[in-house]
């Protein structure tokens, strides 16, 4: 009988993680502004090596505060070192006090490093056949690593054994002293030597095997780098004593007397209730509503897993029957990639209960992969139950499913839940919004990375080239956890009741319509996009000829250190603003300032907008024109942004410029079909309008009202002049103040775009407050509200929560007050235009299935596909839906153009 071998220790080395999980992850606050992002950091990171080492002691080490022996030996060590932050340090205490009613011993030794009490305690487990885990994120520590100590790093999920240490190091645990106290350490202030980097210390060490044979060889070493090791061979064995940590402390206690505590639930809730972690909260509450139950289960938490991988056609007929049978059930596909036009499926998984999942393989096709189902007859099988609309599912990110779907000729129906989406909804900006982030947000686990069973970079697998015994979990897993998010968000957005309206009426029902116009593409020309590239390629030849004989030399356009030497050294141009490192810059925002000084810059800074052009559109588009469909197939994002707008990738439809006339051309290669036109139809000045409803300010409704140009309008309320008088300057400024002040422009800001002193920029915005009260009334509130709430709405109710709203560095929070003034105005534009998308899909699908399609929506604006004979009607149709999306105080505008290509419906 074998003897079951002792889990390892664990022993974590909190302050490495403190410092990490400050700078990683944002300034995150509670309501009562206590920071808490380290806090949630470092916390997180236990409570995974919990789950990864069940059954382990863990052990949580931090430094203490004050000198230790090693400025004893050496004065100066650590004085390069910056005072800790001040939001850092208020979060320390926090962070112990959650420790300790987690049941883990914490120890904080006066005038030792926690490297030194963790070398210590590992030289003691070692000494008893214990084996050890270091959690650490700190190189020093690799020094510890024996075939019995062990370094992992939770935050960057990566493991360093004796292996590991020579791959990343390029040497032995044995000889990382050695390494250290050559290379020697700016933050620590451990001397080294003068300018012998990693490389030099490998190159040496592996020659010479230790710095006492280096030193003794010192002479050999030739050069300039051979002076500064021979200059500091006095130095070295203080050098390498400061980067030895120490492995016998003189402690007062042992392992044996480190005794894992029960966890104090009461006291840890009332800490995670302080600073507000709620997914921790709701989960230590399931868990004390689960107790005395007979099944000692939540909902959304289930004890026992059971994922099971089918293979035989029995198996799966039971579960369809289960399906069948089910109110909802949670649904993914697998496939061979992320684009959904290529995608093909690869398996399917479903879960119908809490905890208990499916996978069914269907195209693994790796060497040795066992018998699967015939992929086609199982598709089949699922197809009435796919695209049935009373069989309720629940997916993550089910539109990019439906399209997968489609390929296979599958219309998925039925979309009745998705919880990317109401997470999205619940909170745009706790957490991003895949499924990894959302388990760890919500549920507080852990699930199997991708990463993990593929691997990554140019090496990673496709799912069809994974062993079944990882890909079975895996996939299993995505459909619970699927549907244990549901289970948990769904309560939450339907107790704000709002954001569940937001929810069922707008963000859901958006779904099936992004996915058609995905399917659908759009049609481009490359045969006009390879002309545009074409001239786009002589005329920067003719700007770099010209940007030559304006600097008297040739020299790369691309280059920053050539620039630099030729505007500021060369030509004597005023620096204006310093790189970090302290070089003189030549970014975009400076060259524009000295392009109006010099003309090399303004050369400059055409080229670039060229160059851009060219790499990212007219180049790179005709290379996204699908081979089976001939069209070029964007992906919407409803996820991403804070206010609910969409955003779209391969191609970004939202960023092609049409500012300059070089960047309108790009539309032109934006083509009909023949025998059609293309409709673009656009909301006119919608934020401007929304402001107008929202403040209900008299004087800007009434403008709207009588139908005039609202910025002459406010053009002659500020500079006191008639309607018949606003000249075109006039014009344009009062347009700056508009749009300015919606986005809480300050008076330096509209100073710097109008070119005029900040007191006069400031008397403009005066005098427009003066005219339009209702609007300052309207922005106080709402920063008030900001304050006080933490969030504001659009007109929805759809949340826009503004986390640094009243953070204590001031730069931020007036960041936060400005995003308070515009959010409400951006989210419900946003709104508008998917409410008016969903009801012009459903009308053109009804009405004009045959003769009109949307194909793509970017901004404020809808373009649709029209056949020429029904053009009018489809026109009209679509202004009076687009019209028709919200009743505000004032009605909304909507401009709608046609063409043969997007510029000319534009």
């Amino acid at each position: 009988m074998n003897e079951k071998k002792t889990p390892p220790v664990v022993l974590v080395d909190g302050s490495s993680y403190l410092f990490r999980a400050y700078h990683a992850l944002p300034p995150l606050t509670n309501s009562k502004n206590h920071p808490t992002g380290a806090i949630k950091g470092v916390i997180s990171m236990i409570r995974r090596l919990e789950q990864d080492f069940p059954g382990s002691k863990m052990v949580v080490v931090f430094d203490a505060k004050g000198k230790t022996f090693r400025h004893e030996m050496y004065e100066e060590y650590k004085a390069n070192r910056p005072p800790m932050p001040e939001d850092l340090g208020m979060q320390i205490e926090p962070i112990h006090e959650i420790v300790r009613a987690m049941g883990l011993p914490l120890l904080i030794v006066p005038e030792v490093e926690a490297d030194d009490v963790i070398g210590t305690l590992a030289n003691e487990a070692t000494s008893k056949g214990i084996d050890v885990v270091v959690s650490t994120g700190d190189k020093d520590m690799a020094q510890l690593v024996s075939d019995h100590v062990t370094l992992i790093n939770t935050m960057t999920e990566t493991r360093m054994d004796r292996d590991g240490v020579v791959e990343k190091f390029g040497v032995t645990p044995e000889q990382i002293i050695d390494y250290l106290a050559l290379v020697g350490d700016k933050v620590d202030n451990i001397p080294g030597v003068n300018k012998c980097g990693p490389k030099t210390a490998v190159k040496w060490l592996q020659t010479y095997k230790d710095l006492d044979h280096l030193i003794e060889h010192a002479d050999e070493i030739k050069g300039k780098i051979g002076e500064y090791l021979r200059e500091a061979i006095e130095t070295l064995p203080l050098s390498r004593e400061l980067a030895t940590i120490r492995t016998d402390v003189d402690l007062e206690f042992g392992l044996e007397d480190l005794k894992l505590r029960e966890q104090d639930d009461e006291q840890l809730l009332d800490l995670f209730k302080e600073y507000e972690f709620r997914s921790w909260v709701n989960e230590l509450e399931s868990e004390s509503d689960a107790e005395g139950k007979t099944d000692n289960n939540s909902p959304s938490n289930p004890k026992e897993k059971r994922y099971s991988v089918i293979t035989k056609q029995d198996e799966l007929d039971d579960w369809i029957k289960r399906l069948k049978a089910s109110d909802l059930f949670a649904f993914d596909t697998e496939t061979t990639s992320l684009r959904y036009i290529d995608a093909e499926i690869v398996g399917v998984s479903f879960a119908v209960e809490a905890g208990e999942a499916a996978y069914v393989p269907l195209a693994h096709d790796y060497m040795g992969a066992p018998e699967q189902l015939d992929r086609d007859t199982v598709l089949e099988q699922f197809k009435p139950l796919l695209e049935d609309p009373k069989q309720r599912k629940v997916g993550q990110n089910l539109k990019y499913d439906k399209n997968v779907l489609a390929n296979h000729g599958i219309d998925l129906e039925g979309i009745a839940e998705d919880t990317m989406l109401e997470s999205y909804v619940y909170n745009s900006v706790a957490t991003r919004h895949d499924m990894d982030s959302l388990a760890r947000e919500y549920l507080g686990e852990q699930t199997i990375t991708y990463e993990s069973i593929a691997g990554k970079g140019a090496r990673q697998l496709t799912f069809n080239q994974i062993d079944l015994e990882k890909a079975g979990p895996y996939a299993a897993e995505d459909a619970d956890i699927t549907l244990r998010l549901h289970q948990t968000l769904s309560p939450r957005l339907k107790e704000t009741g709002k954001l569940d309206s937001v929810y069922r009426e707008i963000d859901l029902p958006l779904v099936p319509v992004l996915s058609r116009m995905e399917q659908r593409g759009t049609l481009i020309s490359a045969s006009v996009l390879r002309k545009h590239s074409q001239e786009l390629a002589e005329r920067m030849a003719e700007l770099e000829e010209e940007a030559h004989e304006v600097a008297g030399e040739s020299f790369n356009l691309g280059s920053t250190k050539q620039l630099q030497v030729i505007f500021y050294d060369k030509l004597g141009l005023p620096v204006i603003k310093k790189t970090p490192k302290g070089a003189p810059s030549t970014a975009e925002p400076v060259l524009q300032e000295l392009a109006h000084e010099h003309e090399l810059p303004r050369l400059i800074l055409e080229h670039r907008s060229l160059s851009k052009l060219k790499s990212t559109y007219t180049d790179t588009l005709p290379e996204l024109i699908h081979h089976r469909t001939g069209r070029v197939h964007t992906s919407y994002h409803q996820a991403v942004t804070a206010t609910g707008r969409l955003s779209s990738s391969e191609p970004n439809l939202q960023n092609i410029p049409i500012r300059s006339e070089q960047g309108r051309r790009i539309r032109q290669a934006f083509i009909a079909p023949e025998g059609y036109k293309l409709v673009a139809a656009d909301y006119s000045q919608i934020e401007l309008r929304i402001m107008a409803h929202l403040s209900g300010d008299n004087g800007l409704i009434n403008a709207f009202e009588h139908g005039e140009d609202i910025h002459k309008a406010t053009a002659a309320e500020v500079f006191g002049v008639s309607l018949k008088e606003v000249s075109s300057d006039q014009r344009r400024s009062a347009k700056a103040i508009n749009f300015g002040l919606i986005y809480g422009m300050s008076a330096f800001g509209l100073s710097r775009q109008l070119g005029v002193e900040r007191k006069l920029a400031q008397e403009y915005i005066d005098r427009y407050f003066e005219r339009y009260p209702g609007v300052l009334k309207y922005m106080d509130n709402i920063r008030k509200q900001a304050h006080e709430d933490g969030f504001v709405e659009t007109l929805f109710g759809r949340r826009l929560y503004l986390p640094e709203i009243n953070a204590r560095n001031k730069q931020m929070q007036q960041a936060a007050e400005r995003t308070a003034i515009n959010a409400p105005m951006q989210g419900t534009a946003a709104d508008i235009i998917k409410r008016a998308m969903i009801e012009v899909d459903n009308w053109l699908r009804n009405e004009h299935a045959d003769e009109a399609r949307m194909t793509m929506q970017v901004h404020d604006e809808l373009i649709v596909e029209v056949k020429e004979s029904a053009l009018d009607k489809v026109r009209d149709g679509l202004v009076k839906r687009m019209s028709a999306a919200v009743e505000l105080a004032i009605p909304l505008v909507v401009d709608a153009g046609v063409g043969d290509n997007w510029d000319e419906a534009h």
